[in-house]
């Protein structure tokens, strides 16, 4: 299936002067090898949570698991809309801003391309039975964790550096 190519923006407003707007090709790549992202979602009573968590680009979406007890899950079961960031400290960067809908998956082909998905991107974290993670694949294989997909409606790049840039990325 061929990737979904988004309409791309440059904010005027919030860039410099002859900037150009950053291609999508470098912000999937930004998203595509990010390691963590902070998940932002709305509890019941209207505060924010934040938390860090892995997360990997799997058909047009970027995919994150938990467990159905944690925050985050409870958060989303009632109010799906969520955002997704990740960047770096630094002055020569891109930050990435993923803004969608949260839809869990139940199917359990796609859950399983989604473990190989985890397994690929975070390697020895996830198969070496001393890694970090190791055994979450099998529980995102057999769905002993949730898993949700977040097709983006709009990418923010934030670019700094050579130039400073606001670049949307929207999807249709």
């Amino acid at each position: 299936m061929a990737a979904k190519m988004p309409v791309t923006e440059l904010h005027a407003g919030f860039s410099t002067r002859g900037a150009t707007p950053t291609e999508w090709a470098e912000g999937h790549r930004h998203i595509d090898s990010a390691e963590v992202f902070w998940l932002s979602t709305v509890r019941p009573d209207g505060r924010p949570h934040v938390t860090p968590l892995l997360a990997v680009w799997h058909d047009d979406a970027l995919c994150f698991c938990t467990g159905p007890d944690e925050v985050k899950a409870k958060n989303l079961k009632q109010n799906p809309q969520c955002i997704l960031t990740t960047g770096q400290n630094g002055l020569d960067s891109l930050d990435v801003v993923v803004e969608g809908q949260a839809v869990e998956v139940g199917d359990a082909a796609e859950l399983g391309l989604i473990a190989n998905a985890y397994e690929s991107k975070y390697g020895a974290h996830f198969t070496a039975p001393e890694g970090t993670w190791f055994g979450l694949s099998d529980a995102i294989r057999r769905a002993d964790v949730l898993v949700y997909r977040v097709a983006p409606t709009t990418i923010l790049g934030f670019a700094r550096g050579k130039q400073f840039s606001q670049t949307r990325w929207r999807f249709t």
